[in-house]
């Protein structure tokens, strides 16, 4: 379906982009403004959170490298603009209300990322699904019909010709500029590391910019262990594109690993297959192998940039997404500490204290937000990969609605391997039922989000699925929420099935049908959302970050 825009002639300039290069603003203003339709608070649902780490306990090695690496991320601003938007000096100097103007740089342009995707804008019509990884005016079905091997190739951008016709462009000639300028700032960290390892990811991920191939960066990157400083940079998530779910988005995470804790989550990596076979669901769906050699590590993150900053903020990441690279050279999970404690404290606590009934409220815990959001991300190596009936790799036969679909496998196989873990005394701090009622909270702070993202559309999956089957119930009298446990444990254990089934059967229209029936947020809960709104809770965090608010000298 085209999409259409009815905007003022002065606005279209300002609001169309058909190219993949940044186009400068011809210094001319539009005949008006662009006026605010922000409702009022709006812009408030991001609290500040100044994102810093105990630099005393890294090296004056590491703290010559890591403004180099805040530099080479801050560049993944500029092409996740262009991804998700077009050119922004085309949007944000004419934006009236400075409020509106910060909330558009937060949200990477004029549509709410956490309200499904609106338009906050005067004469902004509704985001596009391909956001700018396509022509506006292409349909799905001119792409399918199109024969072109690379026209879904997660490093491409389709485009058209001066003829009109559709073409590929690859990122590294789209964006050739600011990619070479990030590769060469990490090519001049990798030059001040004694880290062998670290020098050479740093060199072959600088490789990997110019010329879009990934997969050795990858794997350099999973044998690198002992590095005290990380960074994940490049073009790594498919959320950004809903139109085909195809196109990965610029990112940069700049982190530092946190010793103690990374060596106390070792021990669960090894445990994987074992979790693997014990899954609740037929053989068949549970055939690929799952290597024991996944990494389970913790850290501060110093500088988020692009995709992962853009809206809702990532708390933990689990890479690479490369399904023949995760069988053979495993996976790392990274727990971004610090972020998920401010989260925790700003938000899942005080909404808690509102939504969850009183005697349950001591089951709140930082362990179990912290556990769940790390066997979440351990989970997405665990069930299948390839479909059992011949439709290829889960995520091909998906398509679209395959990244909400595994992120709610995610969810609930996460929610599984603590129960397991517990039965195996393999957890001992805490009890069950702290991750339990944690979860559901968890559930209320994430719905928040929307329902149009992969998340939002898990979150919905789960909340409706588990209020179906009396998972928690209601007291309608002071509207506080009640885990039932042994109805819990029920729903989770049928919920698990139905994903891997689907997620194995390749059963793409199942999908669509699921989402449709459970995707969404009922008016009942919408109203318990509207009170966390109202008693000032806010929905997520915008990070106060880079080498000023560390404290350390910028790059010169």
């Amino acid at each position: 379906m085209k999409i259409k825009y009815t905007l003022s002639l002065s606005l279209i300039a300002v609001l169309f982009f058909n190219s993949c290069k940044e186009k400068q603003a011809d210094g001319k203003s539009p005949d008006k403004v662009i006026n605010s339709i922000l409702p009022e608070g709006r812009a408030d649902i991001y609290t500040p959170v100044q994102l810093s780490t105990d630099l005393s306990k890294i090296s004056e090695e590491s703290l010559q490298i890591l403004p180099l690496l805040i530099e080479a991320a801050s560049i993944m601003d500029e092409i996740f603009w262009i991804q998700a938007y077009g050119n922004k000096d085309s949007l944000l100097p004419f934006i009236a209300d400075e409020k509106a103007k910060r909330f558009a740089e937060m949200n990477y342009g004029p549509w709410d990322r956490l309200d499904g995707n609106k338009p906050f804008l005067e004469g902004i019509a509704e985001k596009p699904a391909g956001a700018n990884f396509y022509p506006l005016d292409m349909t799905k079905e001119e792409l399918d019909a199109w024969v072109n091997p690379h026209k879904l190739n997660p490093y491409t951008l389709v485009r058209r010709d001066d003829k009109g016709k559709l073409k590929v462009e690859w990122y590294h000639e789209a964006f050739a500029e600011p990619l070479n300028r990030a590769a060469t700032l990490l090519e001049q960290a990798s030059k001040l590391t004694k880290n062998k390892e670290f020098a050479y990811y740093l060199n072959i991920r600088a490789e990997a910019l110019r010329k879009d191939r990934y997969k050795p960066s990858d794997i350099a990157w999973l044998k690198m262990t002992d590095n005290e400083l990380d960074i994940i940079i490049g073009p790594i998530e498919n959320y950004e594109d809903q139109l085909y779910g195809a196109k990965t988005a610029h990112e940069a995470y700049v982190l530092v690993k946190d010793q103690e804790w990374s060596a106390r989550l070792a021990r669960y990596a090894e445990l994987l297959p074992q979790l693997q076979q014990g899954l609740p669901v037929s053989a068949a769906y549970k055939k690929d192998p799952v290597g024991s050699n996944a990494q389970l590590n913790a850290y501060d993150v110093v500088y988020y940039a692009g995709d992962c900053n853009s809206g809702s903020k990532t708390i933990a990441v689990n890479l690479p997404n490369d399904e023949g690279l995760q069988m053979e050279f495993g996976t790392r999970r990274s727990q971004l500490k610090n972020a998920m404690r401010a989260k925790y404290d700003k938000i899942l606590v005080p909404l808690a204290n509102l939504l969850i009934s009183v005697d349950q409220r001591k089951h709140i815990t930082f362990n179990a937000f912290f556990g769940n959001t790390m066997f979440h991300e351990v989970a997405h190596g665990l069930g299948i990969k390839n479909t059992i009936n011949g439709k290829g790799l889960v995520r091909e036969a998906l398509k679209e609605q395959g990244s909400a679909l595994e992120e709610g496998k995610a969810d609930i196989l996460g929610l599984y391997m603590v129960t397991k873990l517990y039965e195996m005394g393999e957890i001992q701090e805490g009890e069950v039922m702290d991750n339990y009622v944690t979860f559901l909270a968890g559930i209320f702070r994430s719905v928040r989000f929307g329902a149009s993202s992969a998340h939002g559309k898990a979150n919905m999956l789960r909340f409706n699925f588990f209020a179906e089957k009396g998972a928690f119930s209601r007291d309608n009298a002071n509207g506080t929420y009640r885990v039932n446990f042994d109805a819990m444990q029920i729903a989770m254990n049928d919920l698990s099935v139905l994903i891997l089934e689907l997620q194995g059967n390749g059963d793409y229209d199942g999908v669509v049908k699921l989402m449709e029936e459970k995707g969404n947020i009922p008016e009942s809960l919408q109203k318990d959302l509207d009170r966390l709104q109202a008693a000032g809770i806010p929905v997520d965090v915008v990070f106060e970050q880079g080498v000023n608010v560390l404290g350390i000298k910028p790059n010169s």
